[in-house]
């Protein structure tokens, strides 16, 4: 098979779990936290770089690549691989979270999502079945079904009637899927709802997917919400198949993902902070741009290995954003990226050595998260 999955160890102490993703462009070790690379680029770095950081898969976004450039040209180039210069595993979304976000552009009814374009205003139709010929042309390792992603907050019955969408949407998606060499996951939704949440999972594992996507959380909810969500979900998912927790990228929420069993995350939020000057540091956030740095000659991060750390000084990258210098935006990126990854290898030591609830209280205390996990 060109896709399977491995539970390595499962935390005696916790839900968390030691996994293996193997795909028809290499194997991925579980918890990981996947790079987003919405456009076919993770925005102000190289392929190598991301590489060379130890990433072995990222995301890239069906509605965004389907408006521009087109499945049909990346299809022509060879694929999304190709395009993109990307050797390693790549996932892409279904494009639901795009198109329910174009609040005001879009209408929603059982067949799919009629909505605006939001770069010209052009008319399009979404439906199960064109998301996926859209990513099966794009040629993802993984690609993921076409949802509908309540808001928060949102009633229970309209929850209800998202998540009876999704799943009867799920099923046309996999009776549409053409390619033996991308694994197609399908979406939890149910909103904050834990029993709707039990019934997605439920409908969705009849239909087998190979693994499960946790959508419509990270959506604005109080995080002990959405903890409380995975924990009432976890025992209704398959333990042999992997669990993506879909938007999330805190760091305090990656340690809590995995310690409740979560498998894969994803988020534009490494990047997009790095790009306006914030920096993911061992002791907290760091906003570069604050006046206090304009004289600070020591690494962003004392305790950090990357190439920012390594070479430059917080008065330099102040200097950098502050004189709008595309090298600020590369400098800062690369090193949220390695904080992320990094945190990562970290949290598979600590399952591997059966510690993850001390690893967590330990690096909470240490980054500052007291009063921020509310």
């Amino acid at each position: 098979m060109s896709f399977t999955f491995e539970v390595i160890k499962t935390c005696a102490r916790s839900g968390a779990r030691l996994g293996r993703l193997h795909t028809p462009h290499g194997d991925i070790d579980t918890p990981v936290f996947m790079p987003v690379g919405t456009q076919a680029t993770v925005k102000a770095m190289l392929p190598d770089e991301v590489d060379a950081l130890g990433a072995r898969i990222v995301l890239s976004n069906t509605y965004h690549l389907y408006l521009r450039p087109g499945h049909e040209l990346i299809a022509q180039a060879g694929g999304l691989h190709q395009f993109m210069n990307w050797h390693h595993a790549i996932l892409t979304d279904s494009g639901g979270f795009q198109v329910f976000s174009l609040d005001g552009l879009r209408r929603i009814h059982d067949e799919g999502v009629e909505f605006r374009s939001h770069l010209d205003g052009s008319r399009h139709m979404f439906t199960p079945e064109k998301s996926i010929e859209i990513q099966n042309a794009l040629g993802a390792d993984i690609i993921m079904a076409f949802d509908e992603c309540a808001p928060y907050p949102a009633t229970h019955e309209y929850a209800r009637e998202a998540m009876e969408r999704t799943t009867a949407w799920a099923a046309r998606c996999k009776a549409a899927h053409r390619r033996e060499d991308q694994s197609l996951f399908g979406i939890v939704q149910g909103g904050t709802y834990a029993d709707l949440r039990a019934q997605s999972a439920r409908a969705l594992t009849e239909l087998d997917f190979p693994g499960y996507g946790i959508g419509g959380l990270s959506v604005g909810e109080p995080k002990p919400l959405m903890y409380e969500m995975l924990e009432a979900l976890m025992p209704e998912m398959p333990a042999h198949k992997p669990r993506y927790l879909m938007g999330v990228g805190s760091p305090d929420c990656l340690v809590e993902g995995a310690l409740r069993g979560v498998d894969m995350f994803d988020c534009v939020l490494p990047t997009r902070t790095a790009r306006t000057g914030t920096l993911m540091t061992s002791r907290g956030r760091l906003v570069i741009r604050n006046a206090q740095y304009a004289r600070d000659f020591g690494p962003p991060d004392p305790e950090c290995g990357c190439y920012t750390c390594r070479n430059y000084s917080r008065a330099y990258l102040r200097h950098l954003f502050n004189t709008g210098e595309i090298l600020a935006a590369r400098l800062a990126t690369g090193h949220n990226l390695y904080f992320l990854t990094h945190l990562m290898n970290a949290v598979r030591e600590a399952i591997r050595e059966d510690r993850l609830p001390a690893f967590r209280d330990e690096f909470f205390e240490k980054y500052g998260y007291a009063g921020e996990n509310t």
